[in-house]
């Protein structure tokens, strides 16, 4: 089992955001992963898969526009959204895992 396996496998919540470097709405996104990242701390794993990189991953989860945001808890796919998406949309996602 790889690290990324692991890290969705594991009781923590774990947002993946699915993009590509060309991707613009993607690097919009990418100040909100961040300051999710830093709100989140420690109670969530954040992670960037790159789908031009990893296309088995895309495929996997059927990525078919990116940015697409994903979070696991315990190997199970929580919530996904495509698009452009608020750091507050996001976190309230995440806040409601955090105890459960």
């Amino acid at each position: 089992m790889n690290n990324f396996e692991k890290h969705i496998n594991g009781d923590v919540p774990v947002l993946v955001d699915f993009y590509a470097d060309w991707c613009g709405p993607c690097k919009m996104m990418a100040p909100t992963i961040v300051e999710v990242k830093q709100k989140a701390g420690n109670r969530a794993t954040v992670l960037k898969m790159d789908v031009d990189k990893n296309p088995s991953y895309s495929a996997r989860y059927n990525i078919q526009s990116i940015p697409t945001l994903i979070i696991f808890q315990n190997g199970k796919i929580m919530w996904r959204q495509m698009g452009v998406v608020p750091a507050s949309v996001i976190l309230k996602q995440l806040e409601a895992l955090y105890n459960k």
